[in-house]
């Protein structure tokens, strides 16, 4: 069942530690089976209840999967072997166009800023016992949530988009819980659902936004959860439009008990306006990074939402981090006031990025996909081989994989470092490695 490797260990901890060391390092395999719990309760001389504990572990751990009585097994793709691992090395002399970053170009300048902020803090050091959100922080990001129809709600602030999603996850589900996702989507999240103990459902997706018969039917079918990204959809570019917004509200509606988590990361780097879906459930939330357009190690995200939810995701972060610096929360607010960022500007650029490349792309018979954001999503009959025509051609561009579920084959390029006369050249490696789409459909 195991070939020649051994669990070991006393404690539920230590069991379940042995098994994610031998998946991780590969001497246990992906589909491989695990002793029934007594059988290894036996050969440890433990009892089964801490046998059971460490299985339960790592199912919530998403490294193993229970099939009833089929037993316990390694998981076809364990939350130990993220995404990100999914990726093509660059090697000299081939240009990136795989790594999802901003241009650097467009991002602001720090020093003034957190020169600014250090001074404030000089003058008022933040001590412990006090509000964990700066009041000018929640009163600039309340403004906006509230030009762009977000409904009320308290405001807190998370260290990135993906920490902010994992505590409202946690505020609410429970391991074995199902959640839709979009596919394709953004890897990390893929990731991080099963590393929760979650069931991924995927929801195909357009350039519109999620598809909404696809989205009823996982919540008819027990998904406890919706998670959407309203602009700038990685990988797709995808944004959800007015019409999509009614049909989605008109479909959660119907499910008032779904949690429903938004990511708006593409705020203040896309000129497409937002049509929010928040305020058809009892629980929901609304969440925008300030990674794209001030900088990814801005490690910050502002959180608004329902009561109940924004209570729940404050007191655990209370038990862990406690807070995000309010340095750099007022570092943030000295960029958000000073103007440091002309968002149109920004979205005026990545558009004509974008279109240039969709564009050249179609007059060579080529489908592509890119409605907002830094993305333009390319769908390819066969994968891995376009990812290594373009690589010999001096294009590293991102696969596919990392995104999908059981979306169609297609890869990812950033076109936030194109420049002009970058664009034809990539048009024409991408065409003659992939070909015309006469087959190939994006959902």
């Amino acid at each position: 069942m195991l070939g020649e490797y051994r669990i070991e260990g006393r404690r539920a901890a230590d069991i379940s530690a042995s098994v994610e060391r031998a998946v991780g390092s590969g001497d246990l395999e992906p589909g491989q089976v695990l002793p029934p719990m007594r059988e290894l309760a036996e050969q440890l001389g433990v009892n089964p209840n801490t046998v059971a504990a460490a299985y339960r572990t790592l199912r919530e751990r998403g490294v193993i999967e229970t099939a009833g009585r089929r037993g316990s097994r390694v998981r076809s793709k364990p939350a130990t072997t993220g995404r990100e691992y999914i990726r093509v090395e660059v090697p000299d002399g081939v240009r990136n166009v795989a790594d999802g970053n901003p241009d650097r170009a467009l991002l602001p300048g720090l020093a003034e800023a957190f020169a600014a902020a250090a001074e404030q803090s000089d003058l008022a050091p933040v001590m412990y016992g006090e509000a964990a959100v700066e009041p000018e922080l929640a009163r600039l990001a309340r403004a906006d949530l509230d030009a762009d129809g977000v409904p009320d709600g308290p405001v807190l602030a998370t260290s990135g988009s993906l920490d902010a999603i994992e505590r409202v996850l946690m505020a609410h589900l429970k391991p074995g819980d199902a959640v839709a996702v979009e596919d394709p989507g953004w890897g990390s999240l893929l990731d991080l659902a099963p590393a929760l103990g979650l069931r991924p459902v995927p929801v195909r997706i357009d350039d519109e936004g999620p598809l909404p018969d696809d989205v009823r039917r996982a919540l008819e079918a027990g998904a406890r959860a919706l998670i959407v990204t309203d602009r700038a959809q990685n990988p797709t570019g995808a944004a959800v439009s007015a019409t999509r917004a009614r049909a989605l509200r008109a479909v959660l509606k119907k499910h008032p008990e779904t949690l429903l988590i938004e990511d708006d990361h593409g705020h203040r780097i896309v000129d497409l306006p937002l049509h929010p879906l928040a305020g058809v459930t009892h629980h929901w939330a609304m969440v925008r990074s300030v990674a794209k357009a001030y900088g990814p190690d801005l490690r910050l995200a502002v959180l608004t939402g329902d009561a109940v939810t924004v209570d729940r995701v404050h007191g655990r972060q209370r038990l862990g981090p406690g807070w995000v610096s309010h340095l750099l929360q007022r570092a943030v607010v000295r960029l958000w006031t000073s103007g440091a960022v002309d968002a149109r500007a920004v979205a005026a650029a990545y558009e004509w990025r974008r279109d240039a490349l969709i564009d050249g792309l179609a007059k060579r018979g080529v489908e592509a996909h890119g409605r907002s954001g830094m993305n333009v999503w390319i769908p390819v009959p066969d994968e891995t081989g376009a990812v290594a025509r373009l690589l010999h051609s001096g294009w590293a561009v991102a696969p596919g994989a990392r995104f999908r579920i059981g979306a169609p084959p297609a890869v990812r390029i950033t076109v936030s470092n194109l420049a002009p006369e970058d664009v034809e050249r990539v048009v024409d490696a991408v065409a003659a490695a992939v070909g015309p789409a006469e087959v190939r459909r994006y959902v």
